[in-house]
């Protein structure tokens, strides 16, 4: 199957799209004085959950997590705690501050996509629409 010229465009657009999204993403991070991984590993933590998980979250590897996370809990942002249900599980919990910075840190990635997604409404939905079939389709 050879690439049409609309196809290498949308997929350049893409990847500027998400390339400007991971920079802010990054500069709120640093604001936060969070190293990116340990900021994307923050940004997903909305309820208890196994190491294991957020190595698939993070798409990495489950010894990676373990440094990721080794620097969340020495900035006192996660704890891990035995799971309710297998001891040997450990779950990774955010705790108050880590919930803060959490919050703050999606605030302001929030924010500066927010900014680069300023059209109207209707062109939101239908480039989200758009996109969803994209995601779908490779599911």
């Amino acid at each position: 199957m050879s690439v049409t010229p609309i196809v290498a465009e949308l997929t350049d657009l893409v990847f500027q799209v998400a390339g400007r999204l991971s920079a802010e993403f990054n500069a709120a991070a640093a604001e936060l004085d969070l190293p990116p991984a340990q900021a994307l590993a923050l940004s997903t933590l909305c309820e208890p959950v196994p190491m294991r998980e957020m190595a698939d979250r993070l798409h990495c590897d489950a010894s990676n997590v373990t440094g990721i996370v080794d620097g969340l809990e020495r900035r006192g942002l996660v704890t891990r705690q035995p799971a309710p249900h297998d001891r040997r599980v450990k779950h990774l919990v955010l705790t108050e501050e880590g919930a803060r910075r959490r919050d703050l840190l999606l605030e302001r990635s929030q924010a500066e996509a927010a900014e680069l997604f300023a059209f109207p409404d209707a062109d939101r939905r239908h480039l989200r629409d758009l996109l969803a079939r994209v995601v779908d389709a490779r599911a």
